[in-house]
């Protein structure tokens, strides 16, 4: 399937998941368990929809006080590499967990702090 398919399919609520490789984590560069990519739009200046994916990690390291993530925490703390029989399981734990990320909005007042701690060298 093309990448532009792919973006189609995925904006009619699906998303793509993957166990098998995955990124390190943005964050912390651990090793992630998984990572989904699901559709997002935004509205650019002419006030028209821009429509592309976004991706998320599930890491073991920066998620594990996560209340999103912790059943999908605990799924891949008794099945490391997701045996057949539980990748419905798996399915429906990453849905939800996705569809809780896809929702989450930037802390402007934390980047802001952010901005200012790298702008003074402090990070």
């Amino acid at each position: 399937m093309s990448d532009a398919k792919a973006v189609e399919a995925q904006h009619k609520g699906g998303f793509l998941l993957n166990i098998d490789q995955t990124p390190p984590c943005p964050r912390c560069s651990a090793l992630t368990q998984m990572v989904v990519r699901f559709p997002y739009s935004w509205k650019n200046g002419r006030g028209e929809d821009v429509r592309g994916m976004k991706e998320a990690v599930l890491c073991a390291v920066c998620d594990r006080e996560d209340p999103a993530a912790a059943e999908l925490m605990a799924l891949f703390a008794i099945d490391e590499t997701v045996a057949p029989d539980n990748l419905e399981t798996l399915g429906a734990l990453a849905a939800s967990w996705a569809e809780t990320v896809r929702q989450r909005t930037v802390d402007e007042n934390l980047l802001a702090a952010e901005y200012e701690h790298w702008r003074r060298e402090d990070l």
